[in-house]
């Protein structure tokens, strides 16, 4: 039945020499051939002449004189217009398609093709002699060769570099790359080799090049040099900031200067089955672009690709300081997590006390966030550390790495090696935490005994102990809410600390008239730098107490059970539980609490550093077959050195890891 489809379809149109320009012959051929076998297609042609020869002509006619420029300046390159309008676009296109020039290859495929996407994977699965002996049976196999094709290819080249080098001249642009200062700029040299190109080609309408031709050569170095521009500057946001629109010109830069290699490879022919090859990859380029035009899933993955590189190229330099290589920073993270525990077990102290005192839910959520966030900020203030902020910031340093390393099975082991050094870090400062929390809560809540006479534990034990049971609670949806906080607070610190670079915050405050004016030069010096070195700190830190302190009270006014479990809470949480029932508990509550307080510990570093992974893989593309490898290579330096994931013992393998993260991960200049 498909097969007479399609025959119906020819006959009905291409009986007779059809000077017609209406696309509706052409979209039933293609909705026709969809449903039929295409070897049966191909054998149709074979042995009918004459309508192999009337379509043959048709489709020449409404191709004549229809410039396509636009489908491969415009279709799948971002757009100027933020999410929020871009949206709006492509969702109005979804449902009223924007009215095109009728003289446009755009407006062509937009009207014979109601799914680009489908229409193109179904070409891309048949087999490649069948697409060749169709182009052959109707006599445009080589169209890639006419004056008119060529000129449209050469004219789409120029209005990409054209925009490309107005992006790349504005001063913020050419403010992320201060190497290509004392250099001739790529950007120009390729325009000026390409309206070279196009003047040539004016005079000579059978130019042609070939990889051996110096011109393409030559473009294709200016190309590199471009892509390097890009490459440079995005590494070197860790040092100048970038913005929003800073990094959508840097992707869109790549993007264009990208395509114009793919239309010039176009023009480049070295045999006569290149013909064949260049012009049925001009089709399918064209196709593949329009397939991506109104896709709304592919806007928020672009979006959302966008805001990954402004955050983690930030939190990347900060997560070097999270990860331990020797002994004696082994130890001194411990230290540190240690200090950490103790100004935790006072906060448990004073959040149950809060809870003592008269007020609504939203002053206590108020009490409970302050307690947290004035907590938060001067355990960061002292130098010490809570154990899930490391998830957060590492894996922005951990993707960061793999992105630009070769996926090597060398370079594998390498990175597991940090791995194990990331994991080993974040378990002494798990045990920091735990502790110091655990007794120091337990020396408050006796102190606090012996002075009033009264263990103020007793009337809030229960729920303290049942909250830690996570058969009778929420504990490990709770434990999965704080990682998801400490991920959103990575977010803070990287998105602040990247606006205060880009916008020059600390140069501002060191030059600032005003303050040198009433402070001093020396004062100026020291605010800047104490603001550059602090500032996204402080303001992560208050807001992940606030997210924490309000979450209780917050989900109890609205009626939901929301709650955080925190690790280092945890402990300290279940001093006070034991102290309130005077230590006198069921071996199960205690032995049930205690793993809790490890499983909680588990569900914060996963949910936070899965979260920040996610978000750095994102970023950078990475293929997912080799991130799977790089897994496996990991499980298995796990399987042959289970202890370095824990302890610091050396391998040889400590320098080159070191080196690995040191020379992916930029510092901060000093004089930008």
């Amino acid at each position: 039945m498909s097969n007479k489809n399609f025959k119906n379809v020819l006959s009905k149109y291409f009986f007779s020499k059809n000077e017609t320009r209406s696309l509706e012959p052409l979209a039933e051929f293609l909705e026709s051939i969809r449903k039929a076998d295409f070897k049966d297609v191909l054998n149709n042609f074979r042995v009918n002449d004459n309508e192999r020869f009337n379509f043959s002509y048709y489709i020449k006619n409404i191709f004549s004189e229809r410039p396509f420029n636009l489908s491969l300046t415009e279709a799948n390159i971002l757009s100027e217009n933020s999410f929020l309008p871009e949206l709006r676009k492509r969702i109005l296109n979804k449902i009223l398609p924007s009215v095109e020039n009728e003289n446009t290859v755009w407006f062509l495929i937009d009207n014979i093709s109601f799914n680009p996407k489908k229409d193109l994977q179904y070409f891309n699965n048949l087999p490649e002699n069948e697409v060749d002996e169709f182009l052959q049976l109707l006599d445009i196999s080589d169209f890639i060769k006419n004056e008119r094709v060529k000129s449209e290819l050469i004219f789409s080249m120029n209005i990409l570099s054209w925009r490309v080098t107005g992006m790349a001249l504005e001063v913020d642009v050419v403010r992320m790359a201060p190497e290509y200062r004392n250099f001739d700029n790529p950007f120009l040299a390729l325009q000026n080799e390409l309206e070279a190109l196009a003047e040539e080609f004016k005079i000579n309408s059978n130019l042609q090049l070939s990889s051996k031709d110096s011109r393409y050569k030559q473009i294709k170095i200016y190309i590199e040099h471009c892509h390097d521009f890009v490459n440079i500057s995005f590494k070197n946001s860790s040092k100048y900031g970038i913005s929003g629109k800073i990094n959508q010109a840097l992707l869109k830069i790549r993007q264009q200067t990208q395509r114009i290699f793919e239309i010039v490879n176009l023009l480049v022919i070295d045999s006569e089955q290149d013909y064949l090859v260049k012009s049925k990859q001009l089709i399918f380029n064209v196709l593949s672009y329009k397939s991506h035009k109104n896709n709304i899933s592919e806007l928020f993955n672009d979006s959302t690709r966008l805001i990954s590189h402004l955050i983690t190229n930030h939190t990347a330099e900060t997560g070097t300081h999270y990860i331990t290589s020797s002994r004696k920073q082994y130890m001194k993270m411990f230290y540190k997590a240690s200090g950490g525990g103790i100004i935790v077990g006072a906060l448990c102290v004073l959040k149950m006390l809060y809870g003592f005192m008269p007020g609504s839910d939203f002053f206590h959520a108020f009490l409970y966030a302050m307690n947290y966030a004035m907590g938060f900020v001067m355990i960061y203030l002292m130098g010490f550390t809570l154990a899930t902020k490391q998830p957060a910031m590492t894996a922005a340093t951990m993707t960061k790495v793999l992105s630009e390393q070769g996926n090597t099975k060398r370079d594998n082991t390498e990175f597991a090696d940090l791995v194990s050094k990331l994991f080993r870090s974040q378990f002494i400062a798990f045990v920091g935490n735990v502790l110091l929390s655990f007794p120091i809560a337990l020396a408050i809540i006796y102190g606090l005994d012996v002075f009033f006479s009264q263990n103020l534990a007793i009337e809030k034990s229960d729920k303290l102990l049942k909250d830690l049971d996570p058969l009778e609670s929420k504990a490990i949806l709770h434990a999965c809410i704080a990682g998801f906080y400490r991920f959103i607070s990575g977010i803070i610190s990287g998105t602040i600390g990247n606006n205060s670079i880009f916008y020059q915050i600390p140069d501002r405050i060191a030059k600032n008239i005003n303050v040198k004016r009433w402070f001093g030069a020396k004062v100026a010096t020291s605010l800047s730098k104490y603001y550059a070195k602090n500032w996204a700190g402080i303001i992560s830190n208050f807001w992940f107490g606030v997210f924490l302190g309000a979450t209780a009270p917050i989900g109890l006014f609205f009626g939901l059970d929301l709650d955080i479990r925190h690790i280092t809470f945890a402990a300290g949480n279940f001093a006070l539980g034991l102290y309130g029932k005077e230590f006198s508990v069921e071996s199960y509550t205690f032995w049930i609490s205690f793993a809790t307080v490890f499983i909680i510990g588990f569900f914060n570093f996963a949910v936070s550093f899965s979260l920040s992974m996610f978000l750095a893989f994102r970023s950078r593309k990475l293929n997912v077959g080799e991130v799977r490898d790089i897994y496996k290579e990991i499980f298995r330096y796990f399987l042959k050195n289970p202890l370095k994931f824990f302890i610091p013992l050396h391998s040889v393998l400590d320098k080159k890891s070191n080196d690995l993260m040191n020379s992916s991960v930029s510092t901060k200049s000093e004089d930008h």
